[in-house]
């Protein structure tokens, strides 16, 4: 808990003093389960050590599985293990000095694999990455998605991606996701049953444009597929895949629940309303619907569900239509009125005994109104659905836990599905609802013969939906036989679909896997542990098992993730060198808001672990994109200074900051520690127009004048003074833009009340393309004119686990050491790292003059000039 001033670069690679060599992504696609692996090569070809920084997005749903690097010759491998035996053995190495800095890296819609390598000139690194996934069918295909950003020129850059599908492959294409810019360079070509697709643009097709020296490729790289379905056995494991086709829809209830708090207010209530449009005109006269919105009260359209007849539809589009975001969010009562209305309906003979009933829920933050406890909330829908009933949760933006909304869906036979705030977030919406608008079995088992088979994965499933596919999976039993027979029963429309199969003959399989170059051999026994250790995490995570029963879950997780190498929430990745004299640990964080796994490494040498962040006194991290580091120190100051940040009176900006200290625990206390401060207000002022924009942990004030408007951080809004825009987003943040200039981001952390020391304070994050004029200066102004750095002598340190170095910089010679500090940006709770090197001495030589001659009388002082 402790405030971030960082000076951000709009182009952090454009003077990297590094070649990037190659860059290099397979992915080998067999029956529908996926290896990829991500290579890349690099050389540190400036004259001075720096940090080589990999950085893979995977897919959320993806394990890793290996890690390894080479680091001038020294090779570093990985191993899963369980987190607390690799975490011990971790901290065995760190107590001698040899550990890596453990990282936690922050996600969106993928995971991020991290690492950082600290390597003098000449060095060369290379990284490979594993990872495996299962693909998932949806409205009728199959999409494997790579996420490419190599972030510079590759003279060597190439993704092969490879489809084995032993039973045929019936398309596959090549969506252009990249754009425009790489139309028609992924080749394809494919047979019967195989597929290649190889996308290796030359260094001159990668630039943005003819002369430009940066790298066009970044974005999502998507192969589409589907195949000619049967199932397979091999390896001494089955693989069954159900997806029937020619079946007509079953009827549908659904009762859609939208949040319409004012947290819902512009950009996402106007893309909800859009969608809704679309998606009540795909109601059919069979299907029954009704409409729940819910702020911190909770309205019905219709207390009853109503066919889905073209007058009740023009009806529900004209309501939705009309909603007008505003108050809090009562999650609680909003889902139990939603449940009593289909319960109703079941009571009164109103649904057919073969239709299927679901909730739609969309909401885009936690409850503040009614019950508030997630667990509770979760307690009190499981009591009141009913088996046949299902909820499908829609979250949108980052406000929302995700968790809990895939908890509770999880819980009662539905999904999840996080929706960005991008300008297609309506398109999303609708994309979600089409995979669970067409039910067309319920129902469904899934049976083998007796002493055929063990260890199955999940054969009954609720509904099947068109587009989709179901998997089992599980161990085939010693036999005389060399095929395996399946039995499937299920409801349908009108009748009990039933359906017998025979496997084909898995001798063959395994046979004709041997001859396939790039096939994933053993994909079957992978894939039915993937399968397994998923729905293993799910059922830890539910709320039904005893803590007997969760211990035996969690050994039996443990057990085949280290047995098949899956990085998973519960095992860690460790990576060694040889004789495992260096150690580096990759952790998947228990909570998945966290990300993946990260790794930080120092030179080929003993490595240095994070700096201890100290929870006191305004931390800068100053990036200086001309020398690729960034620069972090302390400022020691007292609780009610104020201190300029920036001050140009050229562009007529000042941006100020008074400290807050942190609560005193009593008189002895107070004797004998120095006060924690933390910025409790930061101003910007705008002196041409006079205008005053004041955001403290209590409120945001704009003033003009004698004019004033507050507004509570409960409120999210836009306003526009003048040449001044102000953007409130609800509980967390504010941006300032001045004259589409200048920009100051201001993030609100909030801590427990009762914390016995700990107070609110704010963070602020101001871009270094603002457009100061030359008399710009402060704390940060100061540094939009970069000064030259040079970073020498890296040895160890007083202590042995925190690297030091010599620094240059405004002709003073400094000592500086290797850590890193809290970035809050995208993470408010936890922030991501950033490593820098740390300036003593609240920054002493590295700032013009003393940090005291920044200290101004004023909120909306301009700094004295000159220093």
């Amino acid at each position: 808990m402790w405030q971030s001033l960082v000076l951000l670069s709009t182009n952090q690679w454009s003077c990297l003093k590094r070649i990037l060599k190659s860059y290099k992504v397979e992915s080998r696609i067999t029956s529908r389960f996926c290896h990829t692996t991500v290579k890349s090569s690099v050389v540190n070809s400036g004259p001075n050590a720096q940090s080589i920084g990999f950085n893979v997005q995977i897919p959320k749903q993806a394990f890793i599985t290996n890690f390894t690097m080479n680091v001038n010759g020294i090779t570093f491998v990985g191993s899963v293990k369980e987190k607390t035996v690799a975490r011990n053995l971790y901290a065995q190495a760190r107590a001698r000095g040899k550990a890596a800095g453990l990282v936690r890296a922050n996600s969106q819609d993928m995971e991020t694999f991290k690492t950082e390598v600290h390597v003098p000139p000449g060095s060369k690194i290379e990284f490979e990455l594993h990872y495996q996934e299962m693909m998932q069918r949806k409205l009728g295909f199959y999409e494997h998605s790579l996420y490419l950003q190599p972030g510079r020129l590759v003279p060597q850059f190439q993704v092969d991606v490879y489809i084995y599908e032993p039973n045929g492959i019936a398309s596959v294409e090549t969506p252009n996701t990249l754009g425009e810019h790489f139309s028609g360079m992924a080749k394809l070509t494919s047979s019967k049953d195989k597929a290649h697709v190889v996308f290796k643009p030359s260094l001159q097709q990668q630039r943005k444009c003819e002369n430009c020296t940066t790298s066009a490729i970044d974005g999502i790289f998507t192969v589409r597929y589907d195949v000619l379905r049967d199932s397979n056995v091999s390896d001494g494991h089955f693989v069954h895949f159900f997806a029937p086709a020619n079946l007509s829809p079953l009827p549908k209830n659904i009762v859609f629940v939208i949040d319409v708090s004012g947290s819902m207010w512009g950009v996402k209530m106007k893309q909800t309303v859009e969608a809704m449009q679309t998606i009540l005109d795909d109601l059919t006269m069979d299907d029954y619907f009704s409409i729940v919105d819910f702020n911190h009260n909770v309205r019905c359209w219709s207390e009853e569900l109503v066919p889905g007849s073209t007058i009740q539809v023009a009806e529900a589009k004209k309501y939705i239509q009309n909603i007008k975001p505003n108050g809090g969010t009562n999650i609680n009562e909003a889902l139990m009125r939603a449940v009593q209305m289909l319960v109703k309906a079941s009571n009164q003979g109103m649904i057919d005994p073969r239709s299927v009933s679901m909730i739609m829920l969309v909401s885009d933050g936690d409850p503040t109104v009614g019950e508030i406890k997630l667990s509770a909330i979760q307690k009190n829908v499981k009591k009141v659905m009913r088996e046949e009933f299902s909820l499908f949760s829609l979250g949108i933006g980052f406000d929302v836990d995700y968790d809990f909304l895939e908890r509770i869906a999880m819980e009662n036979r539905g999904v999840a599905q996080r929706i960005y705030t991008s300008h297609d977030a309506s398109d999303q919406i609708r994309r979600f609802y089409s995979q669970v608008s067409s039910p067309l079995l319920r129902k469904i088992t899934v049976q083998f013969p007796e002493d055929s088979v063990s260890d199955v994965t999940q054969n009954h499933f609720d509904k099947y939906f068109s587009g989709s596919e179901l998997v089992v999976a599980g161990k085939v039993l010693p036999s005389e036989s060399t095929t395996l027979n399946s039995f499937t029963t299920a409801s349908a429309v009108s009748h009990t679909y039933t359906c017998t199969h025979t496997e084909a003959d898995y001798l063959e399989l395994d046979a004709a896997l041997a001859q396939q170059q790039h096939a994933f051999t053993g994909f079957a026994r992978q894939m039915w542990a993937y399968i397994t250790v998923n729905q293993l995490l799910s059922e830890r995570l539910s709320m039904a098992p005893t803590a007997g029963q969760k211990r035996k879950i969690t050994q039996r997780i443990l057990t085949l993730a280290v047995e098949h190498q899956f990085v998973t929430p519960l095992t860690a990745l460790l990576v060694e060198s040889e004789e495992a004299k260096e150690r580096l640990l990759a952790d998947s964080p228990n909570d998945p808001k966290q990300g993946c796994c990260a790794l930080a490494l120092s030179a080929a040498r003993p490595l240095a672990p994070p700096t201890t962040p100290l929870e006191n006194d305004p931390h800068f991290i100053v990036h200086l994109p001309k020398s690729n580091m960034d620069i972090c120190f302390n400022i020691d100051s007292e609780p009610g200074h104020i201190l300029n940040l920036v001050s140009d009176p050229g562009a007529g900006v000042v941006v100020n900051g008074q400290l807050v200290g942190s609560k005193r625990v009593g008189v002895e206390e107070k004797e004998k520690e120095k006060v924690n401060t933390y910025f409790g207000t930061v101003s910007v002022f705008y002196q041409p127009d006079g205008i005053s924009v004041s955001v403290s942990t209590d409120r945001i004030d704009l003033t003009h004048g004698r004019n004033n408007h507050s507004f509570t951080w409960g409120a999210t809004a836009d306003i526009t003074q003048d040449r001044v825009k102000v953007s409130i987003v609800k509980d967390s943040k504010v941006m300032v833009t001045v004259d589409d200039k200048i920009t100051v981001m201001v993030l609100l952390h909030r801590v427990w009340k009762k914390h016995p020391t700990h107070v609110d304070f704010l963070g602020l994050y101001i871009p270094n393309n603002n457009q100061y004029s030359s008399q710009a200066h402060g704390l940060i102004g100061q540094f939009g004119q970069e000064p030259e750095v040079r970073v020498f002598n890296l040895h160890e340190g007083a202590d042995p686990l925190k690297k030091e170095a010599t620094m240059e910089v405004k002709g003073n010679k400094l000592v500086v050491t290797r850590g890193w500090q809290k970035d809050y940006r995208r993470d408010q709770k936890r922030g991501s790292d950033v490593f820098c090197w740390f300036i003593h001495n609240s920054g002493k030589g590295f700032i013009d003059g003393h940090y005291t001659n920044y200290i101004v009388p004023r909120l909306d002082s301009f700094l004295p000039l000159p220093l």
